[in-house]
């Protein structure tokens, strides 16, 4: 939200929600995976496990190419590099996230 708000207010309206559109596809991508990948649980069902989470990345990158196309095709005007500037910006928070999960001495 604070990249789509500087992208706007930066360098405009455009920018700005083709930033909020990268955005989205990366955190609907991403809530795919979410639901698919950690739907089983449990050493006996490690098999599903393995299985949910390939059809879980290979749905994600499925579903991030055909949104990057409904948006190419069904928004104009559009920003393409503020399009994956916000979608990286969503990746890189969910993996700062991460590191920052992994430094904190408190867990």
């Amino acid at each position: 939200m604070v990249g789509t708000l500087a992208c706007g207010v930066v360098f405009g309206v455009v920018a700005g929600y083709s930033a909020l559109l990268g955005g989205l596809i990366a955190l609907s991508a991403n809530a795919y995976f979410a639901y698919k990948a950690f739907r089983y649980f449990g050493a006996r069902s490690t098999r599903a496990i393995v299985q949910s989470f390939w059809a879980g990345e290979m749905g994600k990158q499925i579903l991030a190419a055909a949104l990057f196309a409904l948006v190419f095709v069904g928004v104009r005007p559009l920003e393409p590099v503020a399009l994956f500037a916000g979608y990286v910006l969503v990746l890189g928070t969910s993996a700062s996230a991460l590191l920052l999960l992994k430094n904190n001495p408190k867990h």
